[in-house]
């Protein structure tokens, strides 16, 4: 069959009600599934588009759409966020059982796993009470048949009374007779007869005393089975979505009032209270009916399968070698990264700086004025290059390595371990992905928040992501302490005890997004924590391929773009006060003078606070104007080697406090001009935006001006 697919632009929405069609015909698909099936992976295949996709839960936290067709039919594909039920007990959940239920999508295909079949089934048989027009698609039939289980669809298809396709997602060939069985389903309004739950007899008698007066109020517009259901379980936000999409004040009828009433009074009488009580017994017959579905159609011929499993989750989830092993792997990331960027880095710069040297020739060849081609080159275009050729190679290396923990499924075991941690802090356990996403860039790490349901635990993680340092502090960290603590005689040896002290730098980190997290949920963002369900999946095999592709152009061009273009007009503000001269000094020289003082407290001098200050468009400029400003140059630049780096810094007075200090502030300083914008989009506040920036620059002062203190008083 043929598919084709059109990548006209994702259209991101809040209630997923909003959608736009390329014409009238266009049928409006829902993707729903547990979180962790696959499903945007699906959704990717046949829309040719780029959701990210990774191996962990909350991945998708808005509805986006995308177009795809067939011969026979052309579709409006809407990737819906995963949700476990449509008993909607957060953010997500809501917004996909908003979409099923009053979304009027043409069709619904409930993605399901093929190595957990059984308890995906829950939500399918949830989505069979309200709609008819229902696919099952079974992905992951690799894994499944790695795994030694067999299913058989065709039973399971005609147990459920709606077609069940295989698929192997990330191969499109796979997902045709996902296409066929839409077509079938979309062109014959259903056609089949559902599976529908059989709740016990307390339950059925009140639905069918209070069904037929609901299905005469709602006038068909919703399934008048499952809106009974619904009205028992006294669901309140979704009677809010109910009485928003019927218009009306559902319940204020009289007559539905009464029928209410009656059927709790019914239920009372037979022993089952309405609430928790109501609550379990459903969910116990969609168990019971998702086990005699499966019964006999799924067959695992080695029990044994996951074994392998759990005994990793033994060794990586313990109390005893999580928190180890953690450690160890963030290490070996870091010497990855350090390891692995140094050459890149160094062909880049050259490179990027032998264009520089060609635009130079040009503008003299056209006598250019001095000034311009100080401006242009030296400043703006050289600050680029400095922004590129030391961002790029390790964000180039970090995220491929940070995406295949993520695509094996190990971050949501980092998010298990840190839980406890997070929850005394009054936070979530989620954050510990955010925080995650955060060592590559804080921006990616602030968007990564969206996955966190309670706003108060939201901005709590948005407000403490600066804490853990972005791939724009590395290289800072990294040069200081192989100047003053390692030593620049360079290999292998070198690069190793840098990333172990870069390790113990990140805990630090780490530990100080506990204690800030802890003083903002007993002060300004008081709460009790959340609770939240995350299921750890099964480990895979990461299709290395894919992650390099789509980690490079999805996140390391995305991050780096974003601080090329705040980069570009610091490089313009730091030439001209290089090169602008007051009286007998730069203005940078009369700035720096001015800080000197208040510097000095902390550890520092005037010319490193006003590079962290000049640096606000990009961290990775910080040195490179320390140098300029010690070698009184006009424009930024960086000395052949660390051991000249050290000299020069020596000679301006550097001591190892000196390094502890600048370690200490470039850990904990107001986030970058990138990290800012993200935080005002997405908490559409400048109050939390000045806070964001607030609160770790505070931190930082303390930290260095305490630290400074003592070191004197034992020095």
């Amino acid at each position: 069959m043929g598919l084709t697919n059109s990548s006209v632009g994702i259209k991101a929405v809040d209630s997923g009600l909003v959608i736009q069609k390329q014409t009238p015909e266009d049928q409006v698909v829902a993707l729903a599934g547990n979180p962790n099936v696959g499903k945007s992976t699906v959704f990717n295949s046949l829309t040719g588009m780029n959701q990210h996709t990774g191996n962990w839960p909350g991945k998708t936290v808005a509805n986006a759409q995308g177009y795809c067709a067939t011969k026979r039919q052309s579709y409006v594909m809407v990737d819906i966020p995963g949700t476990y039920s449509l008993m909607a007990h957060s953010a997500e959940e809501e917004v996909a059982r908003n979409f099923i239920c009053f979304g009027a999508p043409d069709a619904v295909v409930v993605v399901c796993d093929a190595t957990c079949l059984e308890r995906n089934l829950n939500l399918v048989l949830q989505t069979l009470e309200i709609s008819d027009r229902v696919v099952v698609c079974v992905n992951l039939m690799d894994e499944a048949k790695r795994k030694n289980i067999r299913i058989d669809l065709p039973l399971l298809s005609q147990r459920l009374g709606v077609p069940v396709v295989g698929a192997t997602a990330h191969k499109k060939k796979s997902l045709s007779q996902l296409m066929e069985a839409l077509d079938d389903v979309v062109s014959d309004g259903g056609g089949g007869t559902p599976l529908r739950v059989r709740y016990p007899e307390s339950i059925e008698s009140s639905v069918a005393l209070l069904e037929p007066v609901v299905k005469e109020k709602c006038g068909g517009k919703l399934n008048s089975r499952w809106l009974s259901l619904k009205l028992l379980d006294q669901d309140e936000s979704l009677i809010r979505e109910i009485n928003a999409y019927l218009g009306t004040a559902f319940l204020q009828d009289q007559e539905l009032s009464d029928a209410l009433a009656e059927a709790k009074a019914q239920l009372a009488r037979q022993g089952v209270e309405t609430g928790d009580q109501f609550k379990d017994r459903i969910v116990s017959s969609l168990v019971k009916s998702a086990e005699e579905v499966c019964r006999g159609a799924i067959i695992f011929e080695n029990r044994q399968y996951a074994a392998s499993d759990r005994r990793l989750d033994h060794i990586l989830t313990s109390k005893l070698t999580g928190y180890p092993v953690m450690l160890a792997l963030l290490a070996l990331i870091f010497w990855l990264t350090i390891t692995g960027a140094n050459y890149p880095s160094q062909i880049l710069s050259d490179g990027l700086f032998w264009v520089q040297d060609r635009l130079t020739e040009l503008f003299t060849y056209l006598h250019a004025p001095e000034w311009l081609h100080g401006v242009l080159v030296l400043g703006v275009y050289r600050v680029l290059a400095w922004v590129v050729s030391v961002m790029l190679p390790p964000m180039a290396i970090f995220f491929p390595l940070f995406t295949l923990l993520e695509d094996a499924g190990y971050l949501p075991r980092v998010a298990y371990n840190l839980d406890q941690p997070f929850k005394k802090c009054c936070a979530c356990g989620k954050q510990a992905l955010s925080m995650c996403m955060g060592f590559g860039c804080n921006a990616a790490g602030i968007i990564g928040c969206r996955i966190i349901d309670s706003p108060r635990e939201r901005l709590l993680a948005i407000l403490t992501n600066n804490f853990v340092p972005c791939n724009g502090r590395f290289p800072t960290l990294i040069a200081i302490l192989t100047m003053f603590f390692v030593g620049t005689g360079g290999g292998a040896l070198t690069s190793l005890l840098s990333a172990l002290l870069l390790t113990m730098i990140i805990v630090l980190g780490v530990a100080t997004t506990f204690a800030v997290t802890k003083a903002l949920s007993k002060t300004l963002l008081k709460g009790i924590p959340s609770s939240f369900t995350l299921e750890l999946p099964p480990y895979r095999k990461p299709q290395i391929g894919r992650v390099i592709v789509h980690s490079i152009f999805d996140r390391t061009l995305f991050v780096l773009g974003r601080a090329v273009s705040v980069a570009a007009p610091a490089g313009l503000v730091i030439w001209l006060m290089a090169n602008i001269v007051i009286g007998d000094a730069s203005i940078l020289r009369h700035c720096a003078a001015f800080l000197d003082p208040f510097a000095r407290l902390m550890g520092l001098d005037g010319v490193i606070l006003i590079a962290f200050i000049l640096g606000f468009p990009a961290n990775e400029i910080v040195v490179p104007i320390i140098i300029m400003a010690y070698m009184a140059q006009g424009s930024i630049l960086e000395l052949d080697s660390l051991a000249q780096m050290k000299t020069l810094f020596v000679e301006n007075g550097w001591t190892w406090i000196t390094a502890v200090s600048m370690m200490l502030f470039s850990l904990n300083h107001w986030p970058c001009s990138t990290t800012l914008l993200t935080i005002k989009k997405e908490t559409g506040s400048w109050k939390w935006t000045a806070l964001a920036a607030a609160i770790p620059t505070g931190v930082g002062i303390v930290l260095c001006v305490v630290f400074t203190a003592a070191a004197r008083v034992f020095a």
